[in-house]
């Protein structure tokens, strides 16, 4: 697959059908900044509010707005917008996410695009990808293949064109609980406040299979906590407690 070219504009119009490794346009890109995470400890100052399937699936597709946060520089903030494919309970759970986040401890107060998979334990930016707030990003998750360890890989469509973030064998099966969540950490050894704006999430699809087609993630499908996510909104409002879905 031939390294994707930097330096490209987002994309202009939205992508056809979900990517390949097979297919004759796609790329693979390279994260610019690693971060091995020692200890992922989520709380206390961890929050969240998305929607998980019940039911598992092969991959994922959707777009997520970019927003203006509040993280606060210089401490352990972050906001995450992400889909995730997972599998396991406790220690054993593993799982790769894409998205776009904001960080306080990197990344100079700008939204990045990011992965992070449990076979690294790291944050993986992808700083070549310059994201704004107000920019809508298609993303997928999927898998091609089946066995206990198959692939799993993370695009972004940009300089229209899908573009291979991460590919990494995960114990995941060809099939996984599927994920599209927002996140907030507020570094509890700095109190303060993130504000956090609205943020939509769309056109969100499910890969029935490693080789099957997509299906709109709606209300037919058994979904925790239980509502149509095919279009919602997140409204963040303090105190932590009270996240709300909206339409957009």
């Amino acid at each position: 697959m031939p390294a994707c070219p930097t330096g490209r504009p987002a994309s202009t119009t939205a992508p056809t059908g979900p990517p390949s490794l097979t297919a004759p346009n796609a790329c693979r890109s390279y994260a610019t900044v690693v971060q091995p995470v020692a200890h992922a400890v989520p709380s206390p100052g961890y929050h969240h509010l998305g929607a998980t399937t019940r039911g598992r699936w092969s991959g994922v597709l959707g777009r997520i707005e970019v927003g203006d946060t509040g993280v606060r520089q210089g401490t352990y903030d972050f906001v995450a917008a992400r889909f995730m494919a997972k599998a396991g309970q406790g220690a054993e759970q593993a799982w790769l996410e894409v998205g776009w986040t904001e960080t306080g401890w990197s990344g100079n107060a700008r939204p990045r695009v990011y992965t992070y998979d449990t076979a690294t334990r790291a944050w993986a930016f992808y700083d070549q990808y310059a994201v704004a707030p107000g920019d809508r990003l298609w993303l997928h998750l999927q898998t091609e293949a089946t066995g206990e360890r198959p692939s799993w890989q993370a695009w972004l469509w940009w300089g229209d064109r899908w573009n291979l973030l991460t590919s990494r064998p995960l114990p995941l099966t060809g099939q996984a609980e599927i994920e599209q969540y927002v996140e907030v950490h507020a570094d509890p050894a700095d109190p303060g406040t993130v504000t956090i704006p609205r943020l939509a999430i769309d056109n969100v699809q499910l890969k029935s299979a490693p080789d099957g087609s997509l299906r709109p993630w709606n209300a037919e499908v058994p979904t925790a906590p239980g509502a149509d996510f095919a279009t919602y909104c997140l409204n963040w409002d303090r105190p932590y407690t009270s996240w709300t879905t909206t339409t957009c």
